[in-house]
């Protein structure tokens, strides 16, 4: 392998690695937005359960 190859092979490498390291910051990203609306749509459902609750009588009858 020529000198001219490993620096060919190391910029490749290299530009691999950042490609990585991108990829991983967007899974990183995607993933705290996942939980963050999961939360939300916990939340959401929660109050709607919690409204339906209060608008029923007391005594069950509608």
């Amino acid at each position: 392998m020529s000198e001219d190859d490993d620096v060919t092979s190391n910029r490749a490498v290299q530009q691999m690695e950042e490609r990585i390291r991108e990829l991983a910051r967007q899974l990183g990203r995607k993933t705290l937005e996942v939980e963050i609306l999961k939360e939300a749509l916990d939340k959401t459902r929660l109050k709607k359960t919690d409204g339906l609750a209060q608008s029923l009588p007391k005594d069950g009858s509608r």
